[in-house]
């Protein structure tokens, strides 16, 4: 299955496809800093891109007629750690991704975002869109750490199969979870040589010092030191000196957010902190990838098909994990 990247970013999303199987034929993005380091680890070409000119974006991705098109339009305007105002403009860039793929009109199609999305009335209008475009939808919303990624990161997922029922593949999604959520040290043994670690809290109501073995707080974009001053929050571990506890080192935020050690990081700490955090972990592009190619092999698990006018964005209001 060939499929085209857009909103790439450093490439996440491609390579956990890659490492499903599927072939990643180009990726489109408009940041240089991340375009520089997606050219450095894969073999096939990016291009910088604004992907708000449908038409134009639409004529060169059509080019590679692409089997699936997948991708993240930026969230900020949706996420908890962003403004949430849509007025800003890029919230519509999910709209020109919608505008984009019916255009196209791939055989499929993959859509990742925040959780927060649920609530948007963009997301009600992307959805209508893909539904007048014969697309059968499942959404889902996923918890990472379930998907072989050490990190409680949820994050909202719309797969799209052209001419399918709704709801087709959640049941191989939730097959497919673990049975417990995956720990840093289950991920990374003991590598990183510490046993706790600071993440900086958005406030100091919340907590700042994790350990390795529970999953990683989400990935952001930022990465700041312990602060002066910093006084333990009453869920941080107990008995700990703040004298020998550190953030993670960018690298070792890569890694939790599943890139391999020979994925190639250049430039400056503050551009890779944001690609990084803003990445598709790469074990659950993976995940996905599997779930969808576990679909086209078998077909769906279990009397799971809807009536096609059931809206399909009912998203849950927990994160699907398996109990």
């Amino acid at each position: 299955m060939k499929c085209v990247d857009l909103f790439s970013g450093c490439g996440g999303l491609s390579l956990g496809f890659e490492n499903a199987g599927f072939e990643v034929v180009a990726a489109f993005d408009h940041w240089e800093p991340s375009i520089k380091i997606y050219q450095e680890n894969f073999q096939h070409p990016i291009f910088k891109q604004d992907l708000s000119n449908v038409a134009d974006s639409v004529n060169q991705v059509s080019s590679y007629l692409p089997d699936m098109i997948m991708g993240g339009p930026p969230c900020q305007d949706f996420s908890s750690a962003g403004k949430r105002d849509v007025s800003l403009g890029r919230a519509d860039l999910t709209c020109k991704f919608a505008d984009i793929v019916t255009s196209v009109r791939p055989e499929w199609f993959l859509m990742e975002n925040v959780e927060q999305i649920k609530k948007s009335d963009i997301l009600k209008e992307v959805v209508q869109k893909f539904i007048e475009n014969g697309y059968g939808l499942t959404s889902v919303i996923l918890d990472a750490s379930y998907c072989n990624v050490p990190q409680a990161r949820t994050r909202f997922f719309l797969i799209g199969h052209l001419g399918d029922d709704h709801n087709q593949l959640t049941g191989i999604l939730k097959k497919n979870l673990a049975d417990k959520p995956m720990t840093v040290r289950d991920y990374l043994g003991s590598t990183l040589e510490v046993q706790y670690y600071y993440r900086h809290p958005r406030n100091y109501s919340r907590r700042g010092v994790f350990t390795i073995d529970e999953p990683s707080p989400t990935i952001r974009g930022v990465n700041r030191p312990i602060p002066q001053g910093y006084k333990l929050h009453h869920c941080d571990p107990e008995g700990i000196d703040l004298k020998f506890i550190r953030p993670l080192t960018t690298i070792e935020r890569s890694y939790i957010q599943t890139f391999p050690e020979d994925f190639n990081f250049s430039g400056t700490k503050t551009n890779l902190e944001q690609m990084i955090g803003n990445a598709v972990p790469v074990n659950l592009g993976t995940f996905i990838a599997c779930s969808i190619k576990e679909y086209i092999d078998k077909g769906p698990i279990g009397s799971l098909k809807l009536p096609f006018d059931n809206p399909p964005f009912e998203i849950p209001e927990r994160v699907l994990q398996k109990k």
